[in-house]
């Protein structure tokens, strides 16, 4: 059905709207879904179709749309305050959740400094890694990242990320970045396995390390999983081993859990998995449950002391954003922590790991699967033209972009990432919902790819 008030709408949309990640020509060929309203783990258009949230609304949506607790945490705030500045006041709303969040993050990280995206928790955290040498007489100003990384969309960000598509265009505005190995084991040039991938991987960090850790600031990583890459998982034990090797060569560790975390891998944040404490955590997506745009920096009290000093010293932070410390995000984020501790959220997470874990193992079936990475409620369909091969399908048959139209046609709204099929619903996603969007997916690449 297609009803005036949707046809209005779209015309509209591809009038005026600029979209994100877009090729806007091919946009304007398409008949876009509208989103008017949502319900639980459901995104509803103005046709009345249902589709089940497969991808979180962008990976940030954790309990589902319309949870009570988080909107009755927002009305109340907005009945006192929306907002007042962070520059020269506080408020109560940015207070208790530093303080809650000091609580549930990986030990030592007591110092908050908000932002508004995921972009920005980012630059915060590599520019306080460089003044921090700066301030204390050393000359450090380079970075590590790795291979197939992504950190956000603006210029530092985009510095120590590396996926071309993002990047490429803009190189002669970003800053220079050592580079190590990620292990991309599925893609790896050498064909090791997963142990051998991981020690080559690691030992390419150890040689940067050796011969430059005296010119660098920080060392950047997406802990356990690099999201847009494709869900590529590192195996058991590359996390630890970074951060030892950064103890070791006295680096400062700038972990993006932008997307990994609020119980994305199954964990609270991804740095449990292997008992790694960074000296910087930067948060967004996740941290109001999907309903506001908010980002964190935390770092250590070590930290933190280096800026102290006169006045007439300078050596203040200065950095800040307009909406920091919003009252109706932190009140958001607050609540979105009262839903993780009061419905046990991480603990009865674990049967539908397991579940989904189950149904992806028949996708690997489909012989134009070509690997599946899989954490937690986070998963990445890599497809390919030949399994044994790895060949990928040339770009302009986008298959990717072909088999998530198919799957909006059975009821799930998921987007791929070039030719790999990103699965992230809400943790509140209920068995049989998880079921369906599976078999959805299942379908839907058996339909697209014959």
């Amino acid at each position: 059905m297609d009803t005036p008030k949707g046809k209005r709408l779209r015309s509209l949309d591809k009038t005026h709207i600029w979209h994100p990640f877009t090729q806007m020509r091919e946009w304007q060929k398409e008949e876009p879904i509208v989103i008017e309203r949502a319900k639980g783990n459901l995104l509803i258009d103005t046709e009345g179709n249902t589709y089940i949230d497969g991808v979180s609304s962008l990976w940030v949506n954790l309990h589902g749309h319309g949870k009570k607790t988080i909107d009755r945490a927002i009305k109340e705030q907005l009945g006192k305050v929306s907002h007042s500045t962070l520059l020269g006041l506080s408020n109560i709303p940015s207070i208790e959740l530093a303080e809650r969040l000091s609580k549930v993050v990986p030990k030592g990280l007591k110092r908050v400094f908000y932002s508004d995206n995921g972009s920005t928790a980012v630059e915060i955290a590599l520019k306080m890694a460089f003044q921090y040498w700066q301030l204390k007489g050393e000359k450090r100003t380079r970075f590590v990242a790795f291979t197939g990384a992504y950190h956000g969309d603006t210029v530092g960000a985009m510095s120590v990320g590396e996926i071309d598509v993002f990047v490429k265009r803009f190189n002669p505005l970003l800053f220079k970045t050592y580079r190590a190995i990620y292990p991309y084991c599925y893609r790896c040039p050498l064909k090791k396995s997963h142990p051998e991938c991981n020690l080559i991987c690691v030992e390419s960090l150890k040689k940067i390390l050796s011969r430059h850790h005296k010119y660098i600031a920080a060392c950047i990583i997406e802990p356990m999983v690099q999201g847009a890459a494709g869900i590529v998982v590192s195996p058991p034990g590359f996390l630890k081993e970074v951060s030892r090797l950064c103890k070791e060569y006295g680096i400062l560790l700038i972990a993006d859990e932008v997307a990994t975390g609020f119980g994305r891998t199954g964990r609270m944040f991804a740095c449990e998995h292997e008992g790694v404490k960074p000296d910087f955590l930067c948060l967004a997506k996740g941290i109001t449950g999907g309903y506001l745009p908010l980002a964190a920096t935390l770092t250590t009290d070590t930290v933190y002391k280096t800026f102290l000093g006169r006045y007439e010293d300078y050596n203040a932070f200065f950095h800040g954003h307009t909406y920091t410390g919003n009252q109706l995000g932190c009140a958001a984020a607050i609540a979105n922590l009262d839903v993780f501790d009061h419905e046990n959220t991480i603990k009865n997470l674990g049967p539908k790991t397991s579940l989904f874990s189950q149904l992806l193992s028949y996708i690997r079936e489909l012989k134009h699967v070509g690997d599946i990475r899989n954490i937690g409620l986070m998963a990445g369909i890599e497809l390919v033209q030949a399994r044994k091969s790895k060949k990928p399908f040339p770009p302009s048959d986008r298959i990717g972009y072909r088999v998530c139209k198919e799957a909006s046609k059975g009821g799930v709204f998921i987007r791929p990432i070039g030719d790999t099929i990103i699965l992230m619903p809400p943790l509140s996603i209920k068995k049989s919902e998880l079921r369906r969007m599976v078999q959805v997916v299942y379908d839907s690449i058996l339909e697209v790819t014959g």
